[in-house]
């Protein structure tokens, strides 16, 4: 039977091939004779109890150039499909909650779908994190500027986010004697209508941050270390951190114990852990990255364990 996989992501005609998890994913679910069919969130519609989608056949390359091939759309149902790979980058509005409702329409049929839409909705990136006291620092999740104010004072030094970003965007650090501390909390909770999260500063991040992938809450034994360029708070490769691989840490393994068995529970297939120093920092299940930079510094194929793990599901559902 060849299995149908369809695929929910950004613009593939924007993907930075060399560093692109999900085209990772589609290279080896190809090589395995699947058939893909590519969609945007925005193609999805959910019409008397049938969710439906505008979806087009698609084959991919690794290649740096024309690298994929893409058929014109047609109505599709989705529960014909064996597999959903849910893979829309954040934002984490309201748009994304949305679709994970539509996904929802999916549970009582034959669908999979990677990461499960309920548990992408209630594990927030930044919140899920808090769940495990005994791996993250000492953090406060707030729209109140008294409270940070509070917090800072505290602890002297602290990074405040918003609880819906990505790749960096909109992290600041903050220290208690930043003259432009009310403004920075101003600007970011939107004059206090918009809930923040705020952490202990952990000076470890000059060494970088860990990014950990886990396959159904089990761990690829290397972490992808990102090292945040000259004068920069944020490690994320999109700001210009550099990278290179790590074996994990015994704390490393440590927090992936923890975390393991509430991901197995959630159906979290693929989630990347951040860690600096000795603390869990977020846990990303939306779009994970790092697949293509650990398969090369370490020749593995980590898509390949994501798909022997979404096979085995696939068993169970015959």
């Amino acid at each position: 039977m060849t299995i149908k996989l369809a695929v929910i992501m950004d613009p593939i005609e924007s993907i930075k091939v060399s560093k692109d998890s999900t085209l990772a994913m589609l290279l080896e679910a190809q090589n395995r004779g699947y058939e893909i069919h590519y969609l945007q969130a925005g193609d999805l519609f959910l019409e008397d109890g049938k969710l439906m989608g505008h979806t087009s056949n698609l084959e991919v390359r690794d290649q740096s150039e024309n690298y994929y091939t893409k058929q014109t759309a047609k109505l599709s149902e989705m529960s014909m499909f064996n597999v959903v790979l849910m893979r829309k980058d954040p934002p984490f509005n309201m748009e994304y909650i949305y679709t994970t409702y539509l996904l929802d329409s999916l549970v009582e049929t034959n669908t999979l779908v990677v990461n499960e839409p309920t548990s992408l909705r209630n594990a927030n990136e930044k919140l899920f994190a808090t769940q495990f006291k005994d791996c993250i620092a000492p953090y406060i999740v707030t729209q109140k500027q008294s409270l940070l104010n509070e917090f800072i004072d505290k602890h002297k030094q602290i990074v405040v986010k918003p609880l819906d970003g990505m790749a960096g965007d909109s992290i600041f650090q903050v220290r208690h004697d930043d003259a432009n501390r009310n403004v920075i909390l101003e600007t970011i909770t939107q004059q206090q209508t918009c809930t923040v999260m705020a952490q202990k500063f952990i000076p470890e991040y000059v060494e970088g941050d860990r990014r950990i992938i886990l396959v159904n809450g089990e761990p690829i034994p290397y972490a992808l270390l990102r090292v945040p360029a000259q004068g920069e708070l944020r490690a994320n490769l999109a700001k210009g951190g550099s990278a290179k691989g790590i074996e994990l840490s015994n704390r490393d393994q440590y927090i992936c114990q923890q975390v393991k068995p509430i991901l197995q529970k959630l159906r979290l297939s693929f989630v990347g852990l951040d860690v600096i120093g000795e603390f869990l920092t977020e846990i990303n299940v939306t779009s994970p990255t790092g697949i293509r930079e650990l398969d090369k510094m370490y020749e593995l194929n980590i898509s390949a364990q994501l798909f022997d793990h979404i096979e085995t599901q696939l068993d169970s559902y015959q």
